[in-house]
């Protein structure tokens, strides 16, 4: 490939890798540091995007041989004590297994896809998957507030998060009633819709509840996820695409729980 042509490719792919070095540290500032230090590799050495015709699967395999190098997680002076308690929580987990869940469930990799950027045979890459579903899904449980404006939806992410042994708070079709519903219950964790019933924006309530109610993980649900995947401002370390999986769903939930690690967002 050119090198005109793979510097677009990669720019096409790099809000992904960004996303998921995100949902690994629970950072922007952390997770675009990997993402940097990904380019940076592949600007010093092209060979290491040769082994494969995929530009996302070589981007991410390039960045898992710096996540693997780095030691990973690395806590950061500007963490806070949750993220932290988090990070030393997820080095309890069997080694490479939430890899392989954010791969398979939120960046929709296949398990062969899976396999080349982790470097591991599938039939692993298959069984590392299962295990994060597990062990994460044995690990926390909290109340979860869903500010959706499609009933169907909320109610399908109601009964996926009631599932999995966590509390719904209730659900909130606007602003207004979002801010409502958190001083009845204040949740552990929110799932929210970008824009809302009334025109108002997700965005602007889940600002408005974090500067109320402290550090608490967001998950985003949106069918126009390249809009967050900017860099031009704070982004949400979690960010699920409309239509969605339940396996995305209860992975990003899972993962979600462990960090307070969405910053303030600009409209």
């Amino acid at each position: 490939m050119a090198s005109a042509d793979l510097a677009q490719s990669i720019a096409r792919e790099l809000p992904f890798l960004r996303r998921y070095a995100r949902a690994l540290t629970g950072s922007q500032s952390a997770g675009d540091n990997y993402a940097a230090a990904t380019l940076e590799a592949i600007l010093t050495d092209r060979s290491v995007m040769a082994e494969t015709d995929d530009t996302r699967v070589g981007l991410f395999r390039a960045f898992h041989a710096i996540w693997q190098s780095s030691g990973q997680p690395v806590a950061e002076a500007d963490q806070s004590a949750r993220e932290k308690r988090a990070q030393s929580h997820l080095r309890d987990l069997t080694p490479n297994s939430r890899e392989a869940l954010l791969l398979r469930t939120i960046e929709e990799l296949r398990y062969d896809q899976i396999a080349t950027v982790m470097q591991i045979d599938q039939p692993e890459a298959e069984e590392l998957v299962q295990i994060a579903l597990t062990e994460m899904g044995q690990s926390l449980r909290g109340k979860v507030m869903v500010i959706e404006d499609e009933m169907i939806i909320a109610m399908d992410l109601k009964g996926i998060v009631q599932a999995m042994g966590h509390d719904v708070t209730g659900v909130a079709r606007t602003h207004s009633q979002a801010i409502e519903l958190a001083g009845q219950a204040r949740p552990d964790l929110i799932l929210a819709d970008i824009q809302l019933a009334d025109g108002s924006s997700g965005i602007d309530a889940v600002n408005e509840l974090l500067a109320d109610l402290g550090d608490i993980p967001v998950i985003f649900i949106t069918a126009f996820p390249e809009r967050l995947l900017t860099g031009d401002r704070p982004e949400p370390a979690f960010l699920i695409s409309k239509p969605y999986s339940e396996e995305q769903v209860r992975s990003a939930v899972s993962q979600a729980m462990f960090f307070a690690s969405t910053e303030g967002l600009a409209v």
